[in-house]
C-alpha cells in the first residue's frame, strides 16, 4: 500500500465526522426555521373544580297594586276627601261627583217604576175580564188579543223601569268614588268644582305593602329559582340594610329575544321604607356545584356563531369546539360543551388559528384545584 492510500484512509474518519456534524447543524437549522413558521400558543389544562357561586340579578321595585281611578259617570266634583300623599283604606270615599243629583235621578226612576207596576195591575185585571166575557161569547177574539197585547206591553214597561232603577242606583254608587284597595294617593288629577266625563282620570292610587321586585335570570340559571324561594334585596337608599323577599311568580316561558326568564318576589313593606321605582339588587343565595370546568376568560373566543375554544390534540394541532359560557369568577369563566377534564385549551395565541392547524405549545398551565368559598358572579339583568 502506497503512502497516498494510507493518508487517504487515515483522513476518511475525520471527513465523515465533519460531514455528519455539518448535516446535523443543517437539520437543526431547518427544524428551527420550521418551528418559527408555526403559530405559538400557550395552553391551560382543564381540571374539574368545586364552585361556590352566589347568583345575583338586578331589577326594579314595583307596587303590587297600582292603578288610575277614572270617573264612571259625568258630574261635577262636589267633594274631595283626601289629598295627594294621604293614605286611604279599602272602600273609603275619596271623591264625590254630585251624588245629590244622582239621588234625585234614582227617586225619579223609582216613581216611574211604581207607575208602571200600577198600570200592569190594571191591565191584568182588564185582560182577565175580557177572557171571562170571551168565555161567555160576549166579547170578540180581536178584543181578547188586544187586551193580551196591552198586558205584554205593561209587563215589558215594568221590566224596563226596573232596569232604569238599577242604572240610577249604580250611578248613585259611582258618584261616590271609593278606593278599590288600601294604599296611598300618588296623584290627584281633578279639583273641587271641576266637571268630569266618564273615563276622565280622577286620581292615582298605589299600594305600598307589599311591594314586588321584578328581575330576570338567564336561561342557564332558570333551574336555580322556584316559587316560595327566599331572596335578599338591597337598594341604594338603604345600603346597610338587607330586605327579605319570597319568589311569588316565575314566568312559564323564556323571552325569545333576551333569552331571560321574568321573576317576581314579594317584599313585606309594613314600615313603608321602600318606594316603587327603586333600583334593587337581588341575591338568590349560594349554590355549590361539583365538577365545573373553568378556563381563563381570554381563552374563550366570541364570534357571531357563539362562544368557542381551541383544544389541542395529541400531535399539537388545534380543533375548534363550540361551548356555552356559564358563571364567571374573577378572570375565569365556566364552559359547557364537548370539553373534558384533561383537555389542553389554548389560552393565548388563538388569533388566526383554524381547525387542524399545527402549533407550537410554549406553555401549559394547570387549572385551579377549587374555587369553593370564593364569591362568584351570576348574571345581572
Amino acid at each position: 500500500m502506497g503512502p497516498r492510500q494510507s493518508s487517504f484512509r487515515k483522513a476518511t474518519p475525520l471527513v465523515l465526522a465533519l460531514a455528519s456534524l455539518l448535516l446535523g447543524v443543517a437539520c437543526s437549522e431547518e427544524e428551527v426555521a420550521t418551528e418559527d413558521l408555526l403559530p405559538s400558543v400557550s395552553a391551560v389544562r382543564l381540571a374539574p373544580v368545586t364552585l361556590d357561586e352566589e347568583l345575583h340579578a338586578s331589577g326594579d321595585l314595583v307596587a303590587r297594586f297600582h292603578t288610575e281611578i277614572a270617573a264612571e259617570v259625568a258630574g261635577r266634583v262636589t267633594g274631595v276627601s283626601v289629598d295627594e300623599g294621604h293614605a286611604v283604606e279599602e272602600g273609603a270615599v275619596v271623591l264625590e261627583l254630585d251624588p245629590e243629583r244622582r239621588h234625585l235621578d234614582l227617586q225619579a226612576a223609582r216613581a216611574r217604576l211604581a207607575q208602571a207596576r200600577a198600570n200592569l195591575r190594571k191591565e191584568r185585571s182588564q185582560t182577565e175580564r175580557v177572557r171571562q166575557l170571551r168565555a161567555k161569547n160576549i166579547s170578540s177574539v180581536q178584543q181578547l188579543e188586544e187586551a193580551e197585547t196591552t198586558l205584554l206591553l205593561a209587563e215589558s214597561s215594568v221590566r224596563a223601569e226596573e232596569a232604569a232603577v238599577g242604572v240610577a242606583a249604580r250611578a248613585l254608587s259611582d258618584a261616590s268614588v271609593a278606593a278599590p284597595f288600601a294604599g296611598m294617593v300618588a296623584r290627584r288629577s281633578v279639583e273641587l268644582g271641576e266637571f268630569v266625563q266618564p273615563g276622565d282620570v280622577l286620581f292615582e292610587l298605589v299600594a305600598l305593602d307589599p311591594l314586588e321586585v321584578v328581575f330576570a335570570l338567564t336561561e342557564l340559571d332558570t333551574e336555580r329559582v322556584s316559587l316560595g324561594q327566599s331572596v335578599q334585596i338591597r337598594v341604594g337608599a338603604f345600603p346597610d340594610r338587607v330586605f327579605t323577599g319570597t319568589v311569588s311568580f316565575v314566568a312559564p316561558t323564556v323571552d325569545p329575544e333576551t333569552r331571560t326568564l321574568r321573576i317576581k318576589a314579594e317584599i313585606d313593606n309594613g314600615d313603608a321604607l321602600l318606594r316603587p321605582g327603586l333600583f334593587a339588587r337581588v341575591s338568590l343565595g349560594v349554590n355549590r356545584r361539583e365538577n365545573v370546568l373553568m378556563v381563563p376568560e381570554e381563552a374563550v373566543v366570541q364570534r357571531s356563531g357563539g362562544a368557542s375554544v381551541y383544544r389541542l390534540t395529541d400531535d399539537d394541532r388545534v380543533e375548534r369546539v363550540a361551548v356555552e359560557v356559564g358563571s364567571q369568577l374573577q378572570d375565569r369563566v365556566e364552559i359547557r360543551g364537548d370539553v373534558h377534564a384533561g383537555d389542553r385549551i389554548v389560552r393565548r395565541g388563538h388569533g388566526g388559528l383554524a381547525n387542524g392547524m399545527s402549533v407550537v405549545v410554549r406553555e401549559v398551565l394547570p387549572a385551579p384545584i377549587s374555587t369553593a368559598g370564593e364569591p362568584a358572579e351570576g348574571s345581572d339583568s
